[in-house]
């Protein structure tokens, strides 16, 4: 299908879905679609973003990922007062990519297009590019520090395994490349050897934990991931805002994804987002399924294993490791700044 097709697709459910709802003040998409022109094909293992807009102050629970006319959309709601001004979206790196351009799919008041433009005029500006480095790393630093060692051990890995995978969003923000959340550790290696430093993608690798991990130890653990998956998919009941991510609609990402980076030779730009769906699974599983979670742990803990994170001395190990880099990791962030032709001062043309 092509990006075109499914953009109607994610119109049409607005239009016929929500957009007559008191609340609604628009919607725009978001993601990794965002940067794609329109006659390029829709992966397969890709869903469309979609975000409304509404007026309440605690906008409703996400939806998450469900299918529309053969479309994968993942649906957010987020509250205007996330949006409340264009310095309020030009500081944040996760919102302001999506008004670069107009993504807009519906605006009754106007309000969002204005927003829009603002955002757009502003956004390769140097001071917001650097602002929105530093709200990444505030949030790297933010998440170490949460972990809690007498969480259950597939919270305290997403603890760990989130805010060190946000090392590549500081790398992405400066290079005002989109921050995907799936294939974050494959755009990251595509930045750092467009402007020259390589080298520190392993690095990244290294605190991940997975730059000697093999093709065919990734593959392994991918299936033991899926046979997980398959198991805690058809017990889910416990709403978790993750959930419709651990679905049989929502496989084709998650395990035929990460199928085929370790076909086209990227096992590693695999690992983060295998060993995110494993703990997300588990967590689905020790709430709603305990005895069979305790059957499949092994598989889980091999995992863990080869990442070098099996026990909590290690994981915080690791935690500290990511956060005595973050000075090094910025000096590289600035680097790529100071080599983008595409970033501005504020001012000039």
């Amino acid at each position: 299908m092509k990006i075109v097709e499914a953009r109607k697709a994610a119109a049409r459910w607005v239009g016929q879905n929500v957009s007559r709802e008191a609340d609604f003040l628009g919607a725009y998409f978001s993601g990794s679609t965002v940067g794609l022109p329109e006659e390029a094909d829709l992966p397969v293992s890709s869903d469309v973003d979609l975000i409304i807009v509404t007026d309440l102050e605690e906008p409703p629970a996400k939806p998450g990922k469900f299918h529309v006319d053969q479309v994968l959309l993942e649906v957010t709601y987020l509250s205007w007062n996330q949006l409340s001004s264009a310095e309020t979206v030009l500081s944040d790196y996760h919102l302001a990519g999506s008004f670069r351009t107009d993504t807009i799919i519906a605006d009754p008041t106007g309000r969002l297009r204005q927003l829009q433009a603002e955002v757009a005029s502003r956004f390769t500006e140097k001071p917001w590019v650097l602002r929105r480095c530093k709200h990444a790393l505030d949030r790297i630093e933010r998440g170490l520090r949460s972990i809690d060692p007498d969480a259950p051990r597939q919270d305290q890995i997403l603890g760990w395994l989130f805010p060190t995978g946000i090392t590549t969003h500081v790398l992405l923000t400066a290079a005002l490349r989109n921050p995907t959340v799936r294939l974050r550790y494959l755009a990251a290696r595509e930045v750092l050897e467009a402007y020259g430093h390589s080298e520190v993608y392993a690095k990244l690798l290294q605190l991940l934990g997975c730059e000697e991990l093999t093709a065919a130890q990734t593959l392994s653990h991918l299936e033991a991931l899926a046979l997980t998956f398959d198991m805690a998919a058809a017990r889910a009941v416990t709403p978790f805002p993750f959930r419709s991510d651990i679905t049989p609609g929502a496989r084709p990402v998650a395990i035929d994804g990460s199928r085929e980076l370790i076909q086209n030779g990227r096992h590693q730009e695999a690992v983060f987002w295998i060993t995110a769906t494993f703990a997300r699974c588990h967590k689905i599983l020790a709430a709603d399924a305990p005895e069979l979670g305790e059957q499949l742990a092994p598989d889980f803990l091999a995992l863990l294993s080869d990442l070098g994170v099996s026990s909590m001395a290690a994981l915080l190990r690791r935690a500290d490791e990511v956060h005595r880099y973050l000075p090094r990791l910025m000096r590289i962030a600035q680097a790529i700044m100071d080599a983008n032709p595409d970033i501005t001062q504020p001012g000039s043309p």
